[in-house]
């Protein structure tokens, strides 16, 4: 697994960046929860250069908020055919199969691990879609499996101190903010 190549992270969101849970009342979806690890590893991510897309089933206000806040502007949501957004994304961004990792949990994402360079399934994943990963992760989705990728690659980048060190950290916070 060479995460030195990697120029493009694209992630699942139910069962990733969220616990998979969907919260309805009788309007409908009124709440998702993300972690904030997965939200400054992506924002880390960006700093350093490295490109961040979002391929979700659903489309929902409450995500691209979050995408919004995050400003990741690679993303396709409504989507249930992963294959061709993968595709679509890479295109967007000007990489590679190569250089793209993408993370997933379920059978939906399966055509993505088939297409991306790197094919990554959360713990929390189906035996199935982990049997088809490059690497299983410690973490589940919701509880900051992003994040545990994002500290990989930077580290595998030479990227380390960004997150491992104060110092290291306020080197790229005041780009993160803008």
């Amino acid at each position: 697994m060479d995460l030195t190549k990697i120029k493009l992270v694209i992630t699942d969101v139910d069962g990733v960046l969220t616990d998979g849970g969907l919260y309805y009342t009788a309007e409908g979806e009124v709440m998702k929860r993300f972690h904030v690890h997965d939200g400054l590893g992506m924002k880390m991510l960006q700093t350093c250069g490295i490109q961040v897309g979002v391929i979700s089933g659903g489309d929902h206000p409450l995500l691209r908020k979050r995408l919004e806040v995050l400003k990741v502007n690679f993303a396709k949501l409504g989507k249930m055919e992963k294959r061709t957004a993968c595709f679509e994304l890479m295109e967007a961004a000007g990489v590679t199969p190569e250089q793209t990792a993408f993370i997933g949990d379920d059978t939906l994402d399966l055509p993505a691990f088939e297409v991306c360079g790197l094919a990554i399934a959360t713990r929390n994943a189906h035996d199935y879609v982990k049997q088809q990963a490059d690497w299983v992760l410690e973490k589940a989705g919701g509880e900051g499996a992003f994040r545990e990728v994002s500290d990989r690659i930077l580290a595998a980048q030479g990227f380390e101190e960004i997150f491992s060190t104060a110092d290291g950290f306020l080197t790229i916070a005041q780009k993160m903010a803008q």
